[in-house]
């Protein structure tokens, strides 16, 4: 369920718990911000593997974390930092690899 940033209106607080919800927490995740416009979770390709054409990717969420999944897309305040993450490094990314937000 990836999310277009080259439609301002697909970034929404709604989209990004679809997101979070979609996700399995059974396996390594990652979200990932392409140089595109797209944004998705990723659990194929995780850490620093296929990052050709990434504009930005967070850190690395482990397998059980509780960062994906219902629970985690229930949590208002982890989807509105994962929200303002996207946001905030979508239109200036200070660096490829953020692991604060």
């Amino acid at each position: 369920m990836p999310i277009n940033l080259n439609h301002p209106d697909s970034l929404t607080h709604d989209a990004v718990r679809q997101m979070i919800a979609a996700a399995q927490d059974q396996v390594h995740n990652q979200l990932r911000v392409a140089r595109d416009g797209r944004v998705w979770i990723s659990s194929g390709a995780v850490g620093g593997v296929d990052i050709d054409g990434l504009l930005f990717r967070l850190e690395t969420w482990a397998a059980g974390s509780g960062c994906v999944g219902p629970v985690a897309a229930s949590d208002a305040v982890w989807v509105a930092q994962i929200f303002n993450a996207i946001r905030d490094n979508w239109a200036d990314p200070r660096t490829d690899y953020v692991d604060i937000y």
